[in-house]
């Protein structure tokens, strides 16, 4: 089996000397072994396309809300935030 060595400041150490009937290498290597899997399922083809569908879901109501607050705003102030976006962003609103 691997050994991993890490450092830890003087104040978590004097803590962690108080629960010395705790295994920490035990209590480390679950921990480590749960973050490893979570990171797994973060990296799983599904996961990634729910983050891609979430993403766009939110850039979608961004635009509707935003649309909603140009149809609201005076002229003067529509044509400035359009005038402040890129000509391709501009075509989305104008």
């Amino acid at each position: 089996m691997a050994s991993i060595t890490f450092a830890v400041d003087d104040e978590l150490k004097s803590e962690m000397s108080k629960f010395l009937w705790i295994n920490l290498s035990e209590l480390i290597k679950q921990e480590l072994s749960r973050r490893m899997e979570l990171l797994k399922r973060l990296n799983s083809k599904e996961e990634q396309e729910l983050i891609k569908w979430s993403v766009e879901l939110g850039r979608k109501a961004k635009e509707g809300s935003f649309k909603r607050l140009l149809s609201e705003v005076s002229p003067k102030i529509r044509k400035e935030l359009l005038n402040s976006m890129s000509p391709e962003e501009r075509r989305k609103y104008g």
